[in-house]
């Protein structure tokens, strides 16, 4: 297929676009309207039935988006004398590896969102409420950043940056150490300070309360607009680091959001166990090093495109091996657990 030639052009494709956005918002308002109407504490157990709730709803979608292009390709002109089943599994591909690596670098948020919460001591109870704001937020500013990328990475030069910086990201995971969060210092944070007055406690589940006449900003929304603020930093890592996997915008849309919308079960879930998978970052460095070597050097090495299978397993041998390295640690007492 030439390397230029888009399978999902929005043009074509906007209404699909817009029946997920749909499909999303639709199990967003069930998630928090239903399952979620009255605060609590979200339990180990509900959390790990809602991670495989968010997982196989993935699946299926790309279960079913692969039998979609298995029927519509042979259609498209612009395809003919292509193999459209090999087309098809690349596809899907893409999307697994697209979303496995949305899911492992989602795994450094978690971290934050513990010192986030920490800092601004919001309960456990009101935490899904602060989480479930936070990604409305983070789709609008991934559809942003996406339909950025998918604009700038028609230029090689843009390219080569991207995974330069990719490169660069992994580097620093790997032999800096990690500086600690601080909330406090963080210049989001003194800027809503500055400009919007801070009520001095809680209220509940509010973001705002009104004294006097005086609109205050309370603790909880002063958290949500630091975890926006991070999802913004961590899409920069992110959305270029699946444009390398695929240059198609509709497959880094979806498979971003998917991986998005099972965050908060999977915070829920690891929140008290990730600190125990310390080797994991290494991984997470050597992914950001492979998939910035894709754009820069191994893309054209292979005839303009590294096989979507190669890249795929070789991203699921890294996650697996590190993982497997951190409990053999953890077991032999030889793992320093670093502060959460």
């Amino acid at each position: 297929m030439p390397h230029d030639l888009l399978l999902f052009p929005f043009a074509e494709y906007w209404w699909f676009y817009g029946a997920f956005m749909l499909f999303v918002l639709g199990v967003l308002a069930l998630d928090l309207g239903v399952f979620h109407r009255e605060a609590h504490e979200v339990s180990a157990r509900e959390a790990a039935a809602w991670s495989i709730v968010w997982v196989a709803l993935a699946l299926a979608f790309n279960y079913l988006f692969y039998r979609y292009m298995l029927g519509h390709f042979p259609e498209q002109p612009a395809l003919a004398g292509l193999d459209h089943v090999a087309l098809a599994r690349d596809s899907a591909l893409e999307f697994l590896a697209g979303y496995v690596v949305e899911k492992a670098l989602a795994v450094d948020n978690i971290f934050i969102f513990v010192a986030v919460f920490s800092y601004f001591a919001v309960p456990l109870r009101y935490q899904h409420r602060v989480l479930f704001y936070g990604i409305l937020g983070a789709l609008v500013f991934r559809a942003l950043f996406i339909s950025l990328g998918s604009v700038l990475m028609q230029y090689k030069w843009i390219v080569m940056i991207f995974g330069a910086f990719l490169i660069f990201t992994g580097i620093k995971i790997l032999f800096l150490p990690e500086k600690p969060v601080e909330p406090g210092k963080n210049p989001i944070i003194r800027l809503v300070k500055r400009f919007v007055p801070i009520w001095p406690r809680l209220e509940g589940d509010r973001f705002w309360v009104r004294h006097e006449g005086i609109l205050y900003a309370t603790p909880l929304l002063v958290a949500l607009v630091f975890i926006e603020f991070s999802d913004i930093i961590f899409a920069i890592d992110s959305v270029p680091a699946i444009f390398a996997l695929t240059n198609e915008p509709l497959i880094v849309f979806t498979s971003n959001i998917f991986a998005i919308l099972g965050l908060r079960a999977m915070y829920f879930l690891l929140a008290s166990a990730v600190q125990y998978f310390q080797y994991l970052k290494y991984a997470l460095g050597v992914i950001l090093v492979f998939v910035g070597l894709k754009m820069v050097w191994l893309n054209e090495a292979f005839g303009g495109k590294f096989p979507i299978s190669w890249s795929l397993g070789i991203i699921g041998a890294l996650l697996a091996v590190s993982m497997l390295v951190s409990v053999a640690a953890r077991r032999d007492g030889r793992a320093e657990l670093p502060p959460p």
